[in-house]
């Protein structure tokens, strides 16, 4: 099977699948999948790797597919999880985009890895943080923003599903007691 070929699936094996609501409608394409053995990286004499999905997009009004998507995905997801993920795409964009803009992703100016990874790490923490509480007080309905004398709109707050853990107390150490010197000189 070669993707040069076109002939990687016939177009009645096509599927139409809708993935969400989107601001111009239901977001939907036609759509098909076949797990494929990948040549990149074969070593001689070594087992070939597992298997992966090879998810085919044909929108309408195209001579042929246009889009192609690799997953590792386990070999019974359907073809709705498969197409769902895949368009995950430009949620992953726009949170980017967010974290650029709203904690400053992008203000990082060091020098090493492990010094991105703990800039990257606390933006993630600080954008998940901004995501519940857009969560759970939408702006819309923030009693807070309301002018003041305003009547209140705001819906009661939303417990979580579960409590948070409670966190251990800090057990402080205990300093080694000093010393004297006088066993150092002699």
């Amino acid at each position: 099977m070669s993707l040069r070929s076109g002939s990687v699936l016939r177009p009645e094996e096509y599927r139409s699948v809708s993935w969400r609501e989107g601001s111009r409608g239901l977001q939907s394409s036609t759509f098909a999948a076949v797990r494929i053995q990948l040549a990149e990286g074969h070593v001689v004499r070594k087992a070939p790797g597992a298997p992966e999905w090879l998810l085919c997009e044909w929108p309408a009004g195209e001579a042929a597919p246009t889009k192609y998507y690799l997953s590792s995905l386990p070999s019974d997801t359907p073809l709705k999880r498969l197409v769902t993920l895949a368009k995950l795409r430009w949620r992953v964009e726009r949170d980017y985009q967010e974290m650029k803009g709203e904690v400053g992703l992008d203000h990082f100016e060091g020098r090493t890895w492990r010094g991105f990874h703990h800039h990257a790490t606390l933006c993630m923490v600080a954008h998940g943080f901004l995501a519940l509480r857009r969560a759970l007080f939408p702006p819309e309905q923030d009693a807070v923003d309301a002018a003041p004398g305003a009547p209140s709109t705001s819906a009661p707050a939303a417990t979580p599903h579960r409590p948070l853990p409670a966190l251990p107390t800090p057990r402080r150490r205990t300093r080694p007691a000093s010393l004297p010197l006088s066993h150092l000189i002699k």
